[in-house]
């Protein structure tokens, strides 16, 4: 019975403590917090559905913020992922009540993330975008503080010093173009839709230095190398609603940033733009390849995981035009696959009391449901159909092709070939294998499965139909970024 106990309150994604630290009348805490996902959720798809995308662009706030495809296209997206890991934090205190003993901090923390998440997508200034993506940060490092890693207060300062440094490097970037506007004489202006007028086609060494310490920012925001070295610590030592909620819903704020570079540049610096992330790219692959066949740790290998992901956005960027829909989709799918796994890691983690690979053989005999919803997981991450993100990585690989760039190709095929191999050796005998241990495994409420069988849903789903109204939204952010 004690060692039962343990292993509930030990080994679940966040710190627990006993029933007698509950905190008294919080039992509305996590079902308020669903209801305000669902009505920000109803609300991004209301806008989505009944706003016409020849109406757009909008403008409020006297220009500071727009509701423009981009933006349209990832209200709904991180809406729609915070909704699910929000029934799923429901789930886990209904059957964990002594998780309700800091719900309030972190549903408070939670919904002042995505409320800044929301603001800054729609964000028309890059500043203001920098400055809301900072505040993320603030609010997601005491989450991540409350993870299960030895030393759980070192990785949240880990996590916050890489961000500000990359948003710092970032910020040299603005500073180096407001430098090359005063050379020439011109006023510098960092709305999206002005800063534009402010730049020259002429070489400007400056507006190139802005422009590379910009990107290179951001990428490490997104997780490429080489300022990659905060995500795999961070994303296995956050409690699982933590991980997933940085994975799929932060990384998507800084890929709009990226995006509004692009729309910026394009018609600029577009070469330049393409070899940055090229390398980028091309670095980010090769390091994922390379951690993840040494990677012992499921939660970790999904951490390198998207680090591979990243370089496969930048590999796409960097070609743009045929490959900027497959990029697109690409990203899209991708928020869900991390939500899904990070979720059913949680899970599995619960039940075997460790990240590593190892104790973890024959989890689908195990946990069938959550071994299966892993398994398909792995699948849509590794680009397999009948998954969206199978029919993203055809279509960037073939606009790679259609530009002419067979090293990028070439390098793109091999590094996904050994990532899958890598992956596979590792997780396949972990899902398949014959147990090692014996666990006792409570069965898990269709309210925790509810979200996770949902994104595989949407997954399936973006890979074989996509309504005709979804799929102009996607093809107009494409457009946007030089498809």
């Amino acid at each position: 019975m004690s060692a039962s106990l343990s292993i509930a309150t030990n080994h679940s994604d966040v710190h627990l403590h006993t029933a007698e630290s509950l905190a008294p009348g919080t039992h509305w805490i996590s079902p308020a917090l669903v209801a305000v996902a669902l009505l920000m959720w109803l609300s991004a798809l209301g806008v989505f559905l009944t706003q016409p995308l020849s109406s757009l662009p909008m403008y409020f706030a006297n220009r500071y913020l727009v509701l423009d495809a981009t933006s349209l296209l990832f209200i709904v997206v991180v809406n729609t992922v915070f909704l699910g890991i929000c029934v799923y934090l429901y789930s886990r205190e209904r059957h964990l009540p002594a998780l309700t003993h800091d719900i309030r901090s972190r549903a408070s923390l939670m919904l002042l993330f995505m409320a800044i998440i929301n603001i800054g997508l729609m964000a028309n200034h890059l500043v203001l975008l920098w400055t809301l993506i900072e505040l993320t940060t603030l609010c997601a490092a005491p989450l991540v503080a409350r993870g299960d890693s030895p030393n759980p207060r070192a990785t949240a300062w880990r996590y916050m010093l890489y961000s500000s440094m990359t948003l710092g490097i970032t910020f040299l970037g603005f500073m180096a173009l407001t430098q090359s506007a005063h050379v020439r004489g011109v006023e510098m202006s960092f709305m999206v839709d002005q800063l534009g007028q402010s730049l020259t086609r002429d070489p400007d060494a400056w507006q190139r230095l802005g422009l590379s310490l910009m990107l290179f920012g951001l990428g490490g925001k997104l997780g490429l190398a080489p300022l990659y070295g905060w995500l795999p610590e961070t994303y296995e030592g956050s409690p699982t609603t933590t991980s997933a909620l940085l994975a799929s819903v932060q990384f998507n704020i800084s890929v709009v940033a990226v995006f509004r570079i692009l729309q910026i540049f394009r018609g600029t610096e577009a070469d330049f733009v393409s070899q940055e992330l090229l390398v980028m790219g091309y670095v980010s692959l090769v390091v994922a390849a390379i951690q993840i066949m040494a990677s012992s740790n499921y939660k970790r290998l999904i951490a390198y995981a998207c680090v591979s992901s990243s370089g496969v956005i930048a590999l796409g960027l960097s070609v743009g035009k045929a490959a900027a829909y497959g990029v697109v989709l690409y990203i899209v799918s991708n928020a869900f696959v991390k939500s899904l796994l990070f979720l059913t890691a949680g899970r599995m983690r619960a039940v075997y009391g460790t990240n590593e690979v190892g104790p973890l053989s024959g989890v689908i005999r195990t946990l069938p449901l959550a071994g299966v919803l892993f398994t398909g997981g792995i699948f849509a991450l590794l680009g397999f159909p009948p998954f969206a993100s199978f029919l993203a990585e055809m279509l960037i690989l073939s606009g790679i092709v259609q530009a002419g760039n067979l090293l990028a190709f070439t390098l793109m095929c091999v590094m996904l070939t050994v990532i899958f191999v890598a992956t596979g050796r590792t997780l396949f005998p972990m899902l398949w294998g014959a147990p090692k241990v014996s666990v006792q495994a409570t069965a898990e409420s269709w309210v925790t499965t509810l979200p996770k069988i949902g994104f595989m849903c949407i997954l399936i789903m973006l890979g074989t139909y996509t309504p005709d109204v979804f799929t102009d939204l996607l093809r107009a952010v494409a457009v946007s970024i030089g498809g």
